[in-house]
């Protein structure tokens, strides 16, 4: 296992370097022109630096004025060290800004996971267990509306009715107007009232996979000769299902779930945008639309690091729950 871990380790390495190539060079290959007027617009920002400093931090930071090859190691000596530039939207560095806004993104993709985990898993059984049934069906149309429409619409809905309509829950920001002059637990409260509906709606459009994938691998299971010699021998369809054909059901569900932790710290950028959640992902949004290179340099790279960490996860995972699992 430990020669598997430093090989995958090594490789994660190597990608995440050619990534970055890959990054700077779509940076690099940004026309001058567009640069100079972004630095001449950031510049006349209130609070914002004179149009020459942001060109010449700019250049300091991506070593524009130097050959691409000679900037790119430039650039990622300093990256390596964490300098990654000030945001030229924001007017502070980008650790800054990150540290600032990952923490909602995670508690929303967090909260949304585990309730994805304990309404997929459970209705992927029972839809498993009473196949082509009119539960199973039901099961399955429910499955399939959340796999096919898009976030954008269910999020529409949600704010239509339990917004405008039954004014139950806020439908933008993190905050209420008076939330400064509410006490601390009614604080936490109007919180958690704009957090309902970016929740549901997450959940809402990710239950539909992992419940079809549940009930797949769960009738796999229940044909497989040991489940067939587990009831033959009279043991209960309790003791079945939940100690025979639970526990090898989980293995592949471990497996993607394992992939999907690292991304709780990536956002949700379409489900932030639509509900104005300050989190990594409305915020890298901002930085994306209005041209913001030194925190979209940032965000790309953050990205793939997490796409490296969960499919080195998931790999890992895979080993250590599947016993028949080998690594030569």
């Amino acid at each position: 296992m430990r020669k598997f871990l430093i090989r995958r380790l090594l490789l994660c390495i190597l990608i995440l370097f050619l990534v970055s190539i890959i990054i700077y060079t779509i940076m690099r290959c940004l026309p001058t022109s567009y640069i100079e007027s972004l630095a001449r617009e950031r510049s006349m920002l209130p609070g914002a630096k004179s149009y020459q400093e942001c060109l010449a931090q700019l250049e300091a930071v991506y070593n524009l004025d130097k050959h691409p090859i000679i900037g790119f190691f430039g650039w990622l000596s300093k990256a390596i060290t964490g300098d990654f530039g000030d945001s030229w939207v924001f007017n502070v560095p980008v650790t800054e800004k990150f540290k600032d806004v990952i923490w909602d993104s995670f508690w929303l993709s967090l909260i949304s996971l585990i309730l994805e985990l304990v309404i997929s898993i459970p209705l992927g059984i029972l839809a498993a267990r009473k196949q082509y049934s009119k539960t199973d069906y039901s099961i399955t149309v429910f499955a399939l509306i959340g796999i096919s429409l898009p976030s954008f619409f269910f999020a529409t809905i949600l704010k239509l009715v339990f917004s405008s309509n039954l004014g139950w829950f806020e439908s933008v920001g993190k905050y209420g107007r008076y939330f400064d002059q509410l006490p601390p637990f009614e604080q936490f409260l109007d919180i958690a009232s704009h957090f309902v509906l970016p929740i549901a709606t997450l959940t809402i459009v990710s239950i539909g996979f992992l419940m079809r994938y549940t009930r797949t691998n769960m009738l796999e299971v229940l044909n497989s000769d040991y489940i067939r010699t587990a009831r033959a021998k009279g043991l209960s369809e309790k003791v079945v299902i939940n100690k025979h054909a639970f526990r090898n059901t989980l293995i592949p569900i471990v497996t993607i779930v394992g992939g999907t932790l690292p991304g709780l710290f990536s956002g949700a950028m379409i489900t932030e945008q639509l509900f104005a959640l300050p989190g990594i992902g409305y915020t890298s949004y901002v930085a994306l639309i209005k041209g913001d290179i030194p925190f979209s340099m940032f965000y790309l790279l953050f990205m793939a690091i997490l796409t490296l960490l969960g499919t080195l996860m998931a790999d890992i995972l895979y080993a250590v729950v599947d016993p028949r699992v080998r690594v030569n």
